[in-house]
């Protein structure tokens, strides 16, 4: 009987090991980080820009500015956890195809933005650069949010009321991510970071539109269907379902470029 004791306690104290790593250590998981340095030099196939704003604690916070060559409108693109511009900025070309600007920001800690990271922090950076374009252009930009962006996507839209919300493979809230790796930590109790997209997208005013592919293995379909259930429904709104898709090859799909291609024409109008 002593065996069976001695078995519990081991089990109970790396099972509490595991969450007190998971909570010491859980931004490294989330957030996966590349820097550059501020003399980095960027090399795109499309003319850009680099842009900066400072916040009141003192964040410096970098994007790049991507220009159509007949620009109708301005999206600003919240990109995902993984990398920084040096990755990200490629996926501009495609919308630049379709006539628009892409203003795309590296979140604190990404590439060249230097800050300390907190939710809080992310989502008022987010709006800031709402406002950073809207101030220059004179019109408010679309929100586009693609996997972790769509935590910063949904309350700029809360917030900002753009013309037009797009969310590329997003999820309801971060428990939901995080269960789907491993489902048998108490995430509840253990996250700093929750993105509760679901809960903030009952507010929303504006036409919203998911796109998601069933093949997902990162942000389950079901949490897709989770935030869409949450909408208004007294918004314009769709869950665009690619069935082949899977978190990052939608922009394969023919229709999720016609979709994307009638969106942000009518944004236009």
């Amino acid at each position: 009987m002593h065996w069976l004791v001695g078995v519990i306690v081991v089990v109970v104290l790396a099972y509490a090991g595991v969450c007190l790593f998971y909570y010491l250590f859980q931004e490294r998981f989330i957030f996966i980080r590349f820097k550059l340095r501020k003399s980095y030099r960027f090399r795109f196939s499309r003319p850009f820009s680099e842009h900066w704003i400072v916040r009141p604690d003192g964040a410096r916070l970098h994007a790049l500015w991507f220009k159509a060559s007949s620009s109708r409108q301005v999206v600003l693109y919240f990109h995902g956890n993984t990398g920084s511009l040096r990755r990200w900025g490629r996926y501009a070309s495609q919308l630049i195809d379709l006539g628009v600007d892409v203003v795309m920001p590296d979140p604190r800690g990404y590439g060249k933005s230097r800050g300390k990271l907190s939710e809080v922090q992310l989502i008022e950076d987010a709006k800031a650069w709402f406002d950073h374009v809207q101030e220059l252009t004179g019109t408010a930009p679309v929100v586009y949010g693609r996997s972790l962006g769509s935590g910063l996507a949904v309350p700029v839209a809360v917030d900002r009321n753009p013309p037009l919300l797009i969310l590329e493979t997003p999820f309801a809230n971060l428990i939901d991510v995080a269960h789907a790796y491993l489902p048998i930590l108490p995430y509840r109790w253990l996250l700093h970071y929750r993105f509760q997209n679901d809960e903030m997208a009952t507010r929303l005013a504006c036409p919203t539109y998911l796109f998601h592919g069933k093949r997902d293995q990162t942000v389950p379909y079901s949490s897709a269907l989770k935030l869409y259930a949450a909408l208004p429904s007294t918004i314009q709104r769709e869950l665009i379902t690619i069935p082949d898709g899977g978190h990052s090859d939608l922009h394969l799909s023919q229709e999720f470029r016609t979709r994307m291609a009638e969106l942000l024409g009518a944004a236009d109008q």
